[in-house]
């Protein structure tokens, strides 16, 4: 570890913020290299994705950041101070491709608030599938996972979003996008 940084790596976060994905005994595929990084405008902690990934602010909210390849998405949501954890990660569950008026009403959870540590940080961590009355990005069907992250002084919540049918016939989608979610690595001031 370097010194003034808390490293955050792809295995730990997938051991400590959901063990069952961590234990489980299927051969991983490897995703390739996140070989470029990007720092969140706040500052506070970077991310890696592979090249050609879109990677920009969302319209109209400073504090959130989108990559995006393709089909696969991320939103990372940082502020500083350290909101209340559980409250936290249930606007994060929210974080979603459209309104609320544009999603159906019935969520299918996969797993849903498991907690754990990333450093000294605590950290939530849920995935479920939210179907939407229009396709986006050419589906209606996404599997969205939901992590929320709080201590040393700030929030972040990341969302990853992967369409169903992608999420379940794609090991190699799947470890990529796990891979820019573990990559995240948070800088102190």
């Amino acid at each position: 570890m370097k010194p003034g940084k808390d490293l955050v790596s792809a295995t730990l976060l997938a051991a400590v913020v959901c063990p069952a994905e961590a234990a489980g005994s299927k051969v991983v595929a490897m995703p390739p290299p996140l070989s470029v990084e990007h720092v969140h405008p706040s500052g506070a902690f970077v991310f890696r994705t592979p090249e050609g990934w879109s990677v920009q602010p969302r319209p109209g909210r400073p504090e959130a950041v989108e990559a995006w390849n393709g089909e696969l998405g991320l939103r990372f949501v940082y502020r500083d101070g350290e909101l209340g954890y559980d409250s936290l990660h249930a606007e994060c569950m929210m974080e979603r491709l459209a309104g609320p008026m544009e999603t159906e009403p019935h969520i299918k959870y996969e797993y849903e608030f498991v907690g754990g540590v990333v450093g000294r940080r605590r950290a939530l961590d849920s995935a479920f599938i939210v179907s939407y009355s229009e396709p986006r990005h050419g589906h209606r069907e996404w599997r969205q996972r939901s992590v929320s992250v709080v201590g040393e002084g700030g929030s972040l919540c990341v969302s990853t979003y992967v369409p169903r049918a992608v999420w379940k016939s794609s090991p190699p989608a799947r470890a990529l996008v796990d891979s820019v979610l573990g990559s995240v690595t948070f800088r102190r001031p």
